[in-house]
């Protein structure tokens, strides 16, 4: 009997080496393809979420959480790496982010200021003769000065350099963190003027000072920069640069890096460049009175009065002394400090909070007097430290 065919069987021809390898580099490209376009969705999601969060401004603020303990009204706060350090006439304590002490150092100031570094800071007794030093897990040492303090400047390192007032001329001197002298310079007022700003290079080999005089009845500026080290152990009291500025008053100076500073006058300023010896790279005139300042390691920041209308500015420069953003605000606010990317700005509980392209994110109130406000972990989240109590806050419309 004979087999009948089936037509709709056919033999399938073998497929030869080139035709596999090209089947499988056209499927890999699909799935490849296929990843791509889910992750790029998937990014476009993510990232417009995060533009509109942002790029969005708020005017209301809600409490999710809130941590009281019973202070001195005396108190000064500052962040300081993963907590808060809270200084008053009877001592330095370090809180944790929920307001609870991780541990308390005893002292006893007349008037306590604070200068904070990334893994130091130091609280010192202004028109006293105390200066301490502390990192995160404590005490690192003391300084007793022989004259009182007028300012004085920390090292990420420990060493403090301090304009020391003495009967006929200020001194500045340097110790180390348990209170040795390294470096003791008087001042000359025929030579060097008043000495106004004094900063430490985080490293602490370099310092920076600025003094005023007046010859002729104009005002002059005086930026003198020491070295500690190498490159000024041959020069006269390690000076190893000075820059001197006309009709100009240089109240602030700063370290962005340990190879960028900056003096900040009242109508301009000028960015040094130089780890072991700063020079001066540019000067940058603003032409407006300049109300505040502030920075981060890669912005100068400044509040400045308005000229064309009522109110204020607030403009950034990056570390080549370009500008790179400006936003015209309203309101008067003592505490300015850029955080991130955000310039926040409050003054008892009024609030403004600016992003470092000019968005503005927030203006409003904060139902509850500032002391310190700084971000925390989340979306449009904040901690606020008031007198006795540390609330969290987030930014609602």
């Amino acid at each position: 009997m004979a087999q009948k065919k089936k037509p709709y069987l056919k033999l399938v021809k073998p497929l030869n080496l080139d035709e596999m390898k090209k089947r499988t580099r056209h499927h890999r490209r699909n799935q490849i393809k296929k990843w791509a376009r889910q992750f790029l969705i998937g990014f476009m999601a993510v990232s417009g979420t995060w533009m509109l969060i942002t790029n969005h401004t708020y005017d209301t603020v809600y409490r999710s959480a809130s941590y009281k303990q019973d202070t001195s009204d005396t108190s000064g706060y500052a962040a300081f790496r993963d907590g808060i350090v809270r200084y008053t006439r009877d001592g330095v304590t370090y809180l944790d982010r929920k307001n609870e002490e991780r541990w308390i150092q005893p002292s006893q100031f007349k008037n306590p200021s604070v200068d904070v570094q990334k893994n130091v800071f130091a609280v010192g007794d202004i028109g006293g003769n105390a200066i301490q030093v502390f990192n995160a897990e404590g005490l690192k040492g003391e300084i007793e000065t022989t004259h009182p303090i007028e300012k004085f400047t920390v090292s990420d390192q420990g060493i403090v350099s301090a304009i020391l007032k003495n009967e006929s001329m200020p001194q500045i001197v340097t110790y180390d963190a348990v209170g040795n002298i390294l470096v003791e310079n008087q001042v000359s007022a025929a030579t060097d003027g008043y000495p106004t700003a004094l900063e430490m290079s985080p490293d602490g080999k370099v310092l920076m000072a600025s003094y005023l005089t007046s010859a002729g009845g104009i005002l002059k500026s005086k930026v003198v920069c020491y070295n500690f080290g190498e490159a000024g152990a041959e020069q006269t009291d390690k000076q190893v640069g000075t820059e001197e500025y006309e009709d100009l008053v240089i109240p602030e100076i700063y370290f962005m890096n340990e190879s960028v500073s900056v003096a900040v006058g009242d109508h301009s300023f000028a960015v040094y460049e130089g780890g072991q010896v700063p020079v001066k790279k540019r000067e940058i005139q603003i032409g407006q009175e300049i109300r505040s300042s502030f920075h981060t390691e890669k912005y100068i920041g400044f509040v400045l009065l308005n000229q064309e209308k009522s109110g204020y500015e607030v403009r950034l420069y990056n570390k080549a002394g370009k500008q790179v953003m400006n936003r015209a605000f309203t309101g008067e606010y003592s505490n300015v400090q850029m955080v991130g990317n955000e310039i926040i700005m409050y003054e008892g509980s009024a609030c403004c909070i600016i992003t470092k392209t000019g968005v503005p994110r927030f203006k409003g109130d904060l139902k509850i007097d500032a002391q310190m406000m700084i971000p925390a972990a989340g979306f449009n989240k904040y901690l606020v430290m008031s007198t006795n109590e540390l609330r969290a806050v987030y930014l609602a419309k």
